[in-house]
């Protein structure tokens, strides 16, 4: 029995399995109970997300979880077994850790993840399943995520097309909390740029695409504003950026429409993204004073370079976690020995609380007082030395002299 991981992700499973393993909302609770129930003490987590379902359980043997896994889907032992990866004690605390870190993500070091793991540990904390170990394993997580953010730059270049679109304007701009954006497209990634642009407390935002319900839809979630592509240009001037991402087959924005907004601005400079194949906006627009372009070919080689960057991050991210994880390991250590210490001791007391209620009723027999401390002495010592003696002669018939010098430094015998 021991501290277990048992999980697929996307680097062993298609999205196929991953489905089929994955646990929704709604069952996520009752499933929780359902895998406590094979640990000695009822202490698991599920962590379920669109790239990876891993069952994280203390006090419990690898191949009966991977069993209630089957069970549990009714999945065929043979598709499935191919794609789980199974570790224990310190292995399955340092994985753990990675995880948390985004060093196991598809994208190395992205966030997101740490806030879907923390969220699986409240669902177990709800349901019951957790206890002082897997506690304590979680907490610890958290704070060396948090440690891998703080310590290293893994977090900090950006390696997404919209994530670096949003950087930029970031770095132009000192602060994004009084500027005014101006979105076109209302696509996967629009909406995750809408997503870092409210993250980062963007005051104004305007949505503009070809069907305004789709633009409404999007809108509803990051409180912007929904246009046509019609209405653009009575837009355009208030807008200090503009993030392009549509499949229009030719340019939305031209050379002078941009040149005619930049004079109702006064000038006031305005960054242009476009990150749309083919351009949404003219390649003459970065001409104009006051226009600065960027596309798609500029985020890119952006992104290669905090690529790089994070990979050498992730070195350091991996000895925090390496160092992190023998730690935890050396809590759990501690733990077991106080248990056995408590155990031994507890042994011991009962032993003697044995022989010395025989010594007394001798004595009340009107038994010789010097005989019974005699007998007494002499059956607390053999009862005392019964088992260390058993394991002595063992080791030495054995020829076992690594546990021979063991006994022999914990029976203090070396000191003589």
């Amino acid at each position: 029995m021991s501290l277990v991981a048992i999980g697929i992700n996307h680097k062993t499973a298609t999205v196929d399995l991953r489905e089929k393993v994955a646990f929704s909302p709604d069952r996520i609770h009752d499933a929780m109970k359902s895998l406590a129930s094979r640990t000695r003490t009822g202490e698991a987590v599920i962590v379920s997300t669109c790239n990876r379902t891993e069952l994280y359980c203390n006090n419990a043997e690898k191949q009966d979880i991977i069993e209630w896994l089957e069970e549990y889907h009714q999945l065929n032992h043979d598709d499935l077994m191919p794609c789980i990866y199974a570790y224990e004690e310190q292995v399955a605390v340092k994985h753990l850790m990675r995880v948390a870190s985004g060093l196991d993500s598809l994208v190395l070091g992205e966030p997101q993840i740490l806030g879907q793991v923390k969220q699986a540990f409240v669902k177990a904390k709800e349901a019951g399943t957790t206890a002082a170990t897997i506690d304590r394993l979680f907490q610890n997580t958290f704070s060396v995520a948090k440690k891998v953010r703080t310590d290293t730059e893994i977090g900090a270049a950006a390696v997404s097309v919209a994530f670096a679109a949003v950087s930029m304007a970031k770095h132009i701009f000192s602060t994004l909390s009084t500027t005014k954006v101006l979105l076109i497209g209302a696509g996967e990634t629009i909406e995750l740029v809408a997503k870092h642009l409210k993250d980062n407390g963007v005051a104004t935002m305007v949505v503009a695409n070809r069907t305004i319900e789709r633009a409404q839809a999007m809108c509803e979630e990051f409180n912007a504003t929904a246009i046509t592509l019609q209405q653009i240009p009575d837009f355009l001037a208030k807008a200090d950026i503009v993030i392009s991402s549509t499949a229009s087959p030719l340019p939305i924005l031209g050379k002078g429409m941009v040149e005619k907004a930049l004079k109702q601005r006064r000038h006031q400079p305005m960054l242009l993204v476009d990150i749309a194949v083919p351009r949404d906006i003219e390649a003459e627009v970065g001409e104009l004073d006051d226009a600065f372009l960027y596309t798609v070919d500029d985020l890119h080689s952006i992104i290669e370079q905090n690529m790089a960057s994070r990979k050498e991050a992730a070195e350091q991210a991996e000895l925090i976690t390496e160092d992190q994880s023998h730690l935890f390991m050396e809590w759990i250590r501690s733990l077991e020995s106080v248990d056995s210490i408590r155990e031994y001791r507890s042994q011991s007391l009962a032993i003697k609380d044995e022989l010395i209620e025989r010594a007394l009723n001798k004595l009340s027999q009107g038994g010789d007082s010097e005989q019974v401390i005699v007998e007494l002495a002499n059956r607390l010592t053999n009862r005392l030395i019964h088992a260390p003696t058993q394991s002595l002669t063992s080791a030495s018939r054995q020829g076992d002299l690594n546990t021979l010098g063991l006994l022999r430094s914990a029976l203090g015998l070396d000191k003589n």
